[in-house]
């Protein structure tokens, strides 16, 4: 069975993300590089295992969560779609089950909030929870604030993010530190609304309410 392990000896792969967050990077997007490509798969596969997942679904997660941004090297809009088929021909040469294929293909083909992706499967839940979570100022690539777009400060004002799963009340929380003399909690809403809505339904698929927490407040 393929493991994220041997994706992440594919060099085709590591080129393809490499040169994606490259040229995203031209146009003044934050960063997509390995390090959130780590964060995404280590936190997806967490998040599956904490909800019930055996050990194969949970490292699909993973894979889903390392691959979930390739689609990138094409274009920043649509790169869900783009990644899903990219994934789907480098797995596939790796000799990957088909079905394990399609479920990280939807996953991925899923994960996009302007492509309206819907978690069709329990890895793609998984992977929208994980993949936006990731909100953190170390993730803006310019240093001159005045330059700054509001999605930029949004993300600069975030000091902390992380997802906490609690079986016993069935909740999924998203919770957030953030700095209040760089964006307020409403410019959050304004720019990331759209995203807390999928982290709910996402949520809501593995049969958990979701709640998101800003500085010790919860606001959903």
């Amino acid at each position: 069975m393929i493991t994220l392990e041997r994706v992440k000896e594919s060099r085709v792969l590591k080129q393809y993300m490499i040169s994606g967050n490259q040229y995203i990077g031209n146009i003044g997007a934050i960063e997509h590089n390995m390090k959130h490509a780590e964060w995404t798969a280590n936190l997806c596969r967490d998040i599956l295992f904490k909800v019930g997942a055996d050990e194969r679904e949970a490292e699909l997660g993973a894979i889903a969560g390392y691959l979930h941004d390739v689609g990138n090297l094409v274009n920043r809009y649509g790169h869900g779609l783009s990644g899903a088929m990219i994934a789907f021909y480098v797995l596939l040469e790796l000799g990957m089950d088909y079905g394990e294929i399609a479920t990280i293909m939807g996953a991925i083909g899923n994960h996009e909030e302007q492509a309206k992706g819907s978690s069709v499967n329990r890895v793609a839940a998984a992977l929208i929870l994980a993949d936006k979570s990731d909100v953190h100022r170390s993730r803006v690539r310019k240093r001159d604030k005045s330059a700054f777009t509001q999605r930029d400060r949004v993300n600069f004002a975030v000091t902390r993010s992380y997802i906490k799963v609690e079986n016993d009340k069935g909740l999924i929380s998203l919770i957030m530190r953030i700095d209040a003399e760089v964006c307020s909690v409403m410019e959050y809403f304004e720019i990331f609304l759209t995203k807390m809505m999928m982290c709910r339904r996402a949520a809501n698929y593995l049969g958990y309410e979701f709640a998101l927490v800003i500085n010790n407040h919860r606001l959903l």
